[in-house]
């Protein structure tokens, strides 16, 4: 079996699963509360289930519902070296009002090493290629030893997002993914988070509806599209963790 960094083996722990069994499920949570998608998720699989977040109000909503349920569940987030210090702190608040004990991913690349291997300011070079050495392999990394994984992306979001299932399975990573807000709207977000006076990032306020990377990341003007601030300019709509770019995979593993 290939062992190389950039293609860590497949968990067998993942492979009773498929999207074929999966379909009845997905029809069946998908008019449910999340917390009832968070419970299956937690009662099925156990500490083989993680919990992903960007720090969006989204992500705050369902560490809130899972600090309600099963304190202490994986919860992770892809650390770029390029993250807004409000991000960091929001992080910190996060972890002592919820009481969470954060999982930090890392490619294990510094940006250093990145300039010297693929030229400077990848992220304008090649962004899929950025997004896939700093977020798609670790993560990738990261789940070969989980069964399940949870994402705070909805279909409202953005057009790539619109199909996006409660219940599905995760042809990238090879396991479980619930999206268990897929069905929410931007208002019943917010309304959730200013019911239960959660803290977001104080960029949210500075006209930031989505935030990421810093070279990444831009202000949008009122009524834009939520993710209109990422990659602005350019056809990018995804980091790749949600939509593959298979073109840069390859570019990654040749130079492996």
């Amino acid at each position: 079996m290939n062992t190389s960094p950039l293609t860590p083996p497949i968990s067998p722990l993942a492979l009773s699963w498929s999207p074929a069994n999966l379909s009845h499920l997905n029809r069946r949570y998908e008019q449910l509360h999340p917390r009832d998608v968070l419970r299956w998720g937690l009662s099925t699989y156990g500490a083989d289930f993680a919990l992903a977040t960007g720090f969006s109000p989204s992500g705050i909503i369902l560490m809130h519902l899972i600090s309600q349920m099963k304190p202490r569940t994986v919860v992770f987030y892809l650390q770029t070296d390029m993250l807004f210090p409000e991000t960091m702190q929001l992080r910190d608040e996060l972890a002592e009002r919820l009481d969470i004990q954060f999982t930090e991913v890392h490619c294990n690349v510094s940006l250093e090493d990145q300039k010297g291997r693929y030229g400077p300011n990848l992220w304008e070079s090649a962004p899929d290629l950025c997004c896939h050495v700093r977020k798609v392999v670790p993560m990738r990394h990261f789940l070969s030893t989980k069964k399940a994984w949870a994402t705070a992306i909805r279909r409202d979001q953005s057009i790539t997002r619109a199909f996006t299932q409660v219940i599905s399975w995760d042809k990238n990573n090879l396991v479980v993914k619930l999206c268990p807000l897929a069905t929410w709207t931007s208002e019943q977000v917010w309304e959730y988070i200013r019911e239960h006076n959660l803290p977001t990032n104080v960029l949210h306020a500075q006209g930031y509806p989505s935030i990421g990377c810093i070279p990444c990341t831009q202000s949008v003007d009122s009524g834009e599209d939520e993710r209109a601030g990422r990659w602005a300019g350019l056809k990018k709509t995804e980091c790749g963790i949600h939509v593959q770019p298979v073109e840069q995979v390859e570019q990654v593993e040749k130079f492996a």
